[in-house]
């Protein structure tokens, strides 16, 4: 299967999708906030030097996301088709992409963005909290630990990643439309978008997808 990329503001569910798809597809999905966040955890250079703008809810540099997705492209698992989850985030990056895959004799098939009303997205992101131990996800809101604090897994301690506060997240979502928003332009005049809403169950949105990429 051709790559593919699913686009929409933070909290839109892309990683969630991102995963079913991946399963059902049988091709990996390739989470850049996933890769960022493990390379600030590891304290490496590219992690700390993407540490100041992810915990402002800003864009890294094209730069640095550029290249990380040149070296993940060429792992063996993306030789079958993928899920691009995060990348591209600004027309300069899908640019980049074109060209990248252009130099390796692919291209694109579908850009799938996900839908959703920034104020439901505010709720989304701002109630998460995760367990510093396993890494577990809850929601205040919509799915709370059985005891305040305190993972249902393991009993670790439960935080709020300082780019899921409200205002993070508000300022998260105004760099979304400023920057990103540009790219479904862009997309479109390719003729490989497509919008999905994603004020649905995860099931629903997952099959509204299915149905978008094979044109049904």
């Amino acid at each position: 299967m051709p790559p593919m990329v699913l686009l929409g503001p933070p909290g839109a569910g892309k990683g969630t999708q991102g995963q079913m798809l991946a399963e059902e597809l049988g091709i990996p999905q390739i989470a850049t906030g996933d890769i960022l966040r493990a390379a600030v955890k590891a304290g490496s250079e590219l992690g700390q030097k993407a540490k100041s703008y992810m915990d402002a809810g800003d864009l890294v540099p094209d730069e640095i996301m550029v290249g990380i997705i040149r070296d993940r492209l060429q792992q063996p698992d993306a030789g079958e088709g993928y899920i691009l989850d995060g990348f591209p985030r600004t027309v300069a990056q899908a640019e980049a992409l074109d060209d990248m895959l252009a130099a390796i004799g692919q291209k694109l098939d579908h850009v799938v963005h996900i839908d959703v009303d920034n104020e439901l997205l505010v709720k989304r992101l701002s109630g998460r909290v995760i367990c510093r131990d396993c890494g577990a996800t809850y929601h205040t809101r919509f799915n709370p630990p059985a005891k305040d604090r305190v993972c249902d897994l393991c009993g670790g301690e439960l935080f709020q990643r300082e780019d899921d506060q409200e205002k993070t997240v508000r300022s998260r979502l105004a760099v979304f439309q400023e920057r990103t928003q540009p790219l479904v332009e862009y997309y479109r005049q390719q003729g490989i978008y497509r919008k999905v809403d994603g004020d649905q169950d995860p099931e629903t949105v997952r099959a509204r997808i299915l149905q978008a990429i094979e044109g049904k």
